[in-house]
């Protein structure tokens, strides 16, 4: 049975709010570790609304340094000071995420009960930044009117299950069991080689998302994201608007049909909408026109990876 490994969606909107699209910010489950990926404005009120508990935040993952992705991010930590966590929180972002935190909080006397542990992720090349156990998580650099990166979560656990009954009958040890379901033969003591596939079962497929920010349309990308199961990808206006999207640093929904295609991802998630579209129907048309398996992410919704 495959771990939980699912998104939680709770802003869709660019730049600014609207009366249905909330700031950037997803909430990001892997079994029993949880994520934050940006935290605009009004992201509590988005968790509190879905039922969505802050206290199981260990990771907040910033995408840059413009309001609609952290403006929500002093007064989260703020509230989680204020219901008594104990916990380090540790926050991924640009160089100089730390030190604008660290001032706003300090502006307000505000004094937490826990330790915030700071990542840099360098905008230029691809990092693994974090590596626990089973998962793994990638910066991805975007192209924006400032320094950016994209994340992929990744899980990273053996994809075989160990055929235990095979393998007592060998008399293999248990130390040599990790390495087989990750795909390693085993040679016996005297000189036989048993292949892998004698000792093991299919397994589940490791998972990933990927998820794209603000980024003008760049080629790279699908490179990064390749192969990934679910993509979500900024898509800021329609095609029509390409002028404005290249003065902005954003991506059309077209071009970000074009990168899933280019990727080969499984699933794409189109977000981060322009306030001058009403409805997103004809940016998720237009996305869907060259990769077909396209969504608009709905705040509130939730997706399997």
């Amino acid at each position: 049975m495959h771990r939980a490994f699912e998104v939680t969606v709770l802003g869709t909107s660019s730049a600014s709010p609207t009366k249905t699209r909330h700031p950037s910010a997803q909430f990001v489950r892997m079994e029993g570790d949880y994520f934050l990926l940006d935290c605009g404005e009004g992201t509590q009120l988005q968790m509190v609304r879905f039922g969505l508990r802050m206290h199981r935040i260990q990771y907040v993952l910033i995408t840059h340094m413009h309001g609609d992705h952290f403006f929500g991010l002093p007064g989260l930590v703020t509230s989680m000071g204020l219901f008594g966590r104990t916990e380090p929180l540790t926050i991924a972002g640009p160089a100089n995420l730390e030190a604008t935190l660290k001032t706003i909080l300090e502006s307000g006397d505000t004094r937490l009960p826990f330790d915030l542990d700071f990542i840099v992720c360098n905008p230029f090349v691809p990092e693994i930044i974090i590596k626990n156990g089973g998962w793994q998580i990638e910066s991805v650099p975007l192209k924006h009117r400032i320094d950016c990166t994209g994340y992929i979560l990744r899980e990273t656990g053996p994809e075989l299950k160990l055929n235990v009954k095979r393998c007592e009958e060998l008399s293999i040890p248990i130390s040599a069991y990790e390495s087989i379901k990750y795909g390693a033969d085993y040679r016996l003591d005297d000189g036989h080689l048993i292949a892998n596939h004698e000792l093991t079962l299919p397994g589940n497929k490791n998972r990933s998302y990927a998820y794209i920010s603000d980024t003008i349309y760049d080629e790279n990308v699908a490179s990064f994201v390749s192969g990934v199961d679910l993509l979500y990808h900024e898509s800021t206006f329609l095609h029509d608007l390409k002028k404005r999207a290249l003065e902005t640093f954003h991506t059309t929904a077209k071009e970000a049909g074009i990168t899933a295609k280019n990727a080969g991802v499984k699933k794409l998630l189109v977000g981060h909408f322009s306030a001058r579209y009403h409805t997103i129907e004809e940016l998720t048309l237009e996305a869907r026109e060259v990769f077909p398996n396209t969504e608009a992410a709905e705040e509130g919704k939730t997706y399997q990876v």
